[in-house]
């Protein structure tokens, strides 16, 4: 009976706490402030990191901050601290006198440029200049070759439709760069002409040859028959003509304008056919007649192309 009684007394005391209105509030109190505590702990705990993710942006967008110095947890600070600065960096060598130049600040260049090529690659500039000098002069004379062929193919083409056969030419030894040049014609009026017909000659016999670079040089050019007098015509068949010099030469003129001027000069320096015994048949020489032209024109770049004195000859 009494152990009933107790069971009953709990039972009631059980229900009347449930019942309490103040127990409620306190329960459901004690549970809000828990949660709101929880949420305010966790909104705290985000805007914290927000602003701490905020100052580590900024740090790092400062150039030579804090940022820069100390990295961030969870970054590695052991592989930061084992690199060296920049500065710090041991030189590294180079692979010439260029390269040492190039790697340095701008007073480390201009003195690198200053100072010139090492000695390395000076001798690497002396070995492409060595290598490369053989090959400039035969492509430059194989051009020259070229270039002379061409013209000269021309004139003979041009020479061959004169319709007045002034001249004629023959290849000696089949050479395009050595002619024999027939002028069959000077101006029927002069004295030279009379002297071809009375000596029956037909033509006046001339050798040209034409050095490499020719046009741009004029052609060496001589007399061979007859033996001429005057006329511009001197020793060993050498032809006193401004336009047969470096000077006086352009690569505008042709062959058939070259032995135009020169019959004309024939006439105005009244040249005649030898006829003195004994000399008339004596031959000019190619030799003669080269150390005529340069002592003629040493003494016109001397005193121009006038008459020069009779003591220069």
């Amino acid at each position: 009976m009494a152990t009933l009684l107790r069971k009953i007394g709990l039972i009631r005391l059980h229900n009347r706490d449930t019942e309490d209105p103040k127990h409620h509030h306190n329960h459901r109190g004690g549970g809000g402030g828990q949660q709101s505590a929880s949420l305010r702990g966790k909104g705290g705990a985000k805007s914290g990191g927000h602003k701490q993710q905020q100052q580590q942006q900024q740090q790092q967008q400062q150039p030579g901050g804090a940022g820069d110095a100390s990295p961030g947890p969870g970054k590695g600070k052991g592989k930061r601290a084992a690199e060296p600065a920049p500065r710090d960096k041991p030189p590294q060598p180079a692979a010439g006198a260029a390269g040492a130049a190039g790697a340095g600040g701008p007073r480390e260049r201009a003195a690198g440029a200053r100072a010139g090529p090492g000695p390395a690659a000076a001798a690497a500039a002396a070995a492409a200049a060595t290598a490369g000098g053989s090959l400039v002069p035969a492509a430059r004379q194989q051009h020259c070759t070229q270039v002379r062929s061409r013209r000269l193919m021309k004139e003979l083409q041009d020479i061959a439709r004169l319709s007045d056969r002034f001249i004629s030419v023959e290849l000696v030894d089949e050479s395009l760069f050595d002619w024999n040049v027939k002028l069959h014609q000077v101006d029927k009026d002069s004295v030279l002409w009379q002297d071809m017909k009375e000596t029956n000659t037909e033509f006046i016999l001339l050798n040209l040859t034409f050095p490499d670079n020719f046009p741009f040089s004029p052609p060496f050019m001589r007399v061979l028959s007859p033996r001429l007098e005057n006329g511009y015509v001197l020793d060993g068949g050498a032809i006193c003509m401004e336009l047969l010099t470096p000077r006086g030469w352009s690569s505008a003129y042709t062959v058939e304008a070259v032995m135009r001027q020169f019959a004309a000069s024939l006439v105005k320096g009244q040249g005649r056919i030898c006829r003195k015994a004994g000399k008339s048949k004596k031959s000019f020489s190619r030799k003669e007649a080269e150390a005529t032209f340069k002592s003629l024109v040493k003494t016109h770049e001397k005193y121009g192309w006038v008459t020069p004195p009779v003591s220069d000859g």
